[in-house]
């Protein structure tokens, strides 16, 4: 960390000294999660050029950034962020941009209290995984929209046009995702992962929620968590619990290992994208295409 900071330390220096803009260059957005670098390119289209610095299966909570990443950042004309501490690493990176004078948007800010799940294990107070409520990323869409136009009003038209077409299909996906959730019993929706990421989506379609480790994966999961959530998974019945892609999978297999210990049995639905998007090449590299595979993969297992 000491060596970023001393990389953006130099490039104050460097900021004090005019820039000029090359000729017909893109505006340029630089993102953290794969879900804003998703959302960004919907909205901007090949208008804009966006770099990404998380990639597929990257855990947002842990990251660091690199030498190279600083220089993405600093070369940008507009930063954007998840915030609510989700990046918690790069929370002293972000205020260093700010100081040099480059625009950043966390979009966190975008969304009401009432919109924003709190709680108090979190170092934020609140949950940040707001991406797993379709009706939060509606929001952010068109707030994100609007914040592009004003930093880069050359491309008002095609913002309007993708903004527009993005968030009809947002409406469509939550009415398919209704659509497939009613076919599991509501009894069964009951939702046992890795860790503490799926709050927002639990409360937007009827989910319980139990995380075996907190909302942060920087929580380590003890032989008390394992414990626990065992007996709650033999109670209830569980018929599946699920590992996710940015999270290592030996705690979830320690659970269904205690299970399996005291003599009842629990599948491994899956893999569940959480904190990171897929393959930017498959469906699941795709805002809609992760939570279509999500869900599916969720009501399959527990039906």
């Amino acid at each position: 960390m000491k060596k970023i900071i001393t990389l953006l330390m130099l490039m104050a220096l460097v900021a004090c000294k005019p820039s000029v803009k090359k000729e017909n260059s893109k505006f340029t957005v630089v993102t953290t999660t794969t879900m804003i670098t998703d959302l960004v390119k919907v909205l901007g289209g090949d208008a804009i050029e966006v770099k990404g610095i998380m990639g597929a299966g990257v855990d947002p909570h842990l990251y660091k950034a690199s030498e190279g990443d600083v220089t993405k950042l600093s070369s940008a004309d507009l930063i954007i962020y998840n915030g609510l501490h989700l990046e918690g690493k790069l929370v002293d990176v972000f205020e260093k941009m700010n100081q040099i004078g480059k625009e950043t948007i966390a979009l966190g800010d975008f969304l009401a209290h009432d919109q924003i799940i709190n709680s108090e294990l979190f170092a934020s107070s609140h949950d940040p995984h707001i991406w797993f409520s379709i009706n939060n990323w509606q929001t952010i869409t068109e707030k994100l929209m609007l914040s592009l136009i004003k930093a880069d009003p050359e491309n008002t038209a095609i913002y309007q046009k993708n903004g527009k077409s993005y968030l009809e299909e947002l409406e469509t996906l939550k009415i398919e995702m209704n659509t497939i959730i009613t076919t599991l019993p509501k009894e069964k929706r009951i939702l046992v992962t890795a860790h503490d990421a799926f709050s927002y989506f639990g409360k937007e379609f009827g989910f319980e929620v139990v995380g075996l480790q907190g909302l942060s994966t920087a929580t380590e999961a003890g032989v008390k968590d394992v414990q626990r959530i065992s007996e709650f998974i033999i109670t209830n019945k569980i018929k599946a619990i699920f590992v996710e892609s940015s999270v290592p999978k030996r705690t979830v297999e320690a659970l269904q290992a205690s299970v399996q210990s005291k003599g009842h049995q629990v599948n491994i639905g899956g893999q569940l994208f959480s904190d990171a998007l897929g393959d930017p090449l498959k469906e699941t590299g795709k805002y809609i295409g992760m939570y279509r595979y999500n869900v599916n993969t969720i009501v399959h297992a527990l039906k």
